[in-house]
């Protein structure tokens, strides 16, 4: 084990990522806001002093605000997120034996040609506190490889996973693949329209190694957002093993989220098909079969997933993610009863204390919602009343924004009714606003059952 000691005095073993500064933006524009608020009611000084503080209080926040993983445990730099920690009396790090699930989303944010370049946000959650990190350099990249290589599957989800096997320097794989001689996305483009080879009348003579070549790069092309050199590489590679469960797999996976970038329905059935053929190669391999079997519920194929999920456990026994599966399957049919069930046959077979820990607070949560209906309406109204206050934060911001060009508008024009309509406008919707964030936060986590027990 790496002592706390060892880890501060051996720089090589921190590695920071920057935290994503939207709070700390918003915080900068209300500021700002008001700012200029203050210098319409002529108060400069009051104005200029909330300017000067907020632009650069603000700014060196942002800067020193990092997630930072030691070798051992995961934390957070900021001044602010440390003092609310004290003041709240909450964990301000996270063990690695303590994580009990890594989430990891993708944000599709600039399409460039055929390609897409990628933003990932990671979270790791753990005893109760979890830590957001978000890509965007090679920062992100080496912490992702040192934490998730400590990991067990069983905490990670599939594009976390992904991630760990798969995510590489963009312009490395690049290189590589011009090396494959694998065009580029502007001249692949046109060629895509079929993008599942005729196996039954191709035979290509190749090695299974060039094919296991192919299939790593093809994997690292599409992680990197490089979709149509990925399809293209998954193509050479499948008319080489064609009976490569796990290859056919990927590249389901691969058709699904090209399918996607040119929202082209047609590549989005053959993806299915090929899933299902992949399905039909698995065998007996029950932890393909229970990939399968997530990759079926990302594409919205409930009963398929179920069947797939069952079908893992009874070819290769029961597994941890096939079980949590069918409890997810369980729970978005309704089936409270058998959600407990799953995550109960699951907590039996979970390989780490933490993602042990975490199916117990599933069972007892899911366990709470069975027998107890008050509690029961208690969450559906909360996740409800989530659901419009999301609408209402989308609303109040826009009718802010749209207030903006009103005081521009009549501070131009010398029109104070009109400047005062918008700053009317605007400051009700920024207030409103806040107030729905704010509610949004508290309301995020689950209601405590003592709660209501005490009442």
């Amino acid at each position: 084990m790496i002592s706390a000691n060892s880890s501060r005095s051996n720089p090589e073993q921190r590695i920071g990522v920057r935290v994503l500064p939207l709070n700390y933006l918003a915080a900068l524009l209300l500021l700002s806001f008001v700012a200029a608020f203050l210098l319409y009611l002529e108060a400069d000084l009051y104005a200029f002093s909330l300017i000067a503080v907020s632009w650069i209080v603000i700014p060196i926040l942002i800067l020193q605000d990092r997630v930072v993983f030691d070798g051992r445990r995961i934390s957070r730099t900021g001044l602010i997120p440390r003092k609310w920690a004290n003041l709240t009396a909450t964990r301000d790090r996270i063990k690695l034996n303590d994580i009990e699930h890594v989430q990891t989303s993708v944000l599709r944010t600039i399409k460039r040609g055929g390609n897409l370049i990628y933003t990932y946000r990671t979270t790791f959650v753990g005893k109760g506190k979890a830590f957001t990190i978000h890509s965007g350099g090679k920062s992100y990249r080496e912490f992702v490889e040192r934490v998730f290589s400590k990991l067990g599957e069983d905490v990670l989800d599939n594009r976390s996973i992904d991630l760990r096997d798969h995510l590489e320097d963009r312009l490395e794989v690049k290189r590589r693949a011009k090396i494959a001689e694998i065009p580029p996305a502007d001249i692949l483009e046109g060629n895509l329209k079929d993008p599942l080879p005729k196996l039954s009348s191709v035979t290509v003579s190749a090695s299974s190694e060039k094919a296991a070549e192919l299939h790593r790069l093809a994997n690292e092309l599409r992680v990197s957002g490089l979709l149509p050199q990925a399809v293209e590489a998954f193509r050479r590679a499948v008319l080489i093993m064609p009976r490569n469960g796990r290859l056919l797999f990927d590249f389901a996976l691969c058709l699904r989220s090209y399918a996607a970038l040119n929202q082209d329905r047609n590549v989005g059935r053959k993806a299915l098909a090929l899933m299902r053929l992949a399905e039909r190669r698995a065998g007996d391999d029950g932890q393909l079969l229970t990939e399968i079997g997530e990759g079926y519920f990302q594409f919205g194929e409930w009963r398929r997933a179920g069947a797939t999920f069952r079908k893992a456990i009874e070819r290769a026994g029961e597994r941890f993610r096939s079980l949590v599966g069918l409890a997810e399957i369980a729970l978005h049919e309704g089936k409270i009863a058998h959600v407990i069930h799953n995550f109960t046959a699951a907590s039996d077979l979970a390989d780490t204390p933490a993602a042990k820990r975490w199916t117990k607070h599933e069972i007892e949560y899911f366990s709470r919602l069975n027998a107890d209906e008050e509690y029961m309406e208690l969450e559906v109204s909360r996740m409800n009343l989530l659901d419009t206050l999301g609408l209402i934060r989308g609303g109040a911001l826009r009718i802010a924004v749209v207030g903006i060009p009103v005081i521009v508008i009549g501070l131009l024009f010398e029109e104070n009714l009109v400047a005062n309509v918008g700053w009317a406008i605007s400051l009700i919707a920024f207030a409103v606003w806040t107030t729905v964030l704010i509610l949004g936060h508290t309301l995020a986590a689950r209601i405590p059952y003592e709660l209501v027990e005490e009442e």
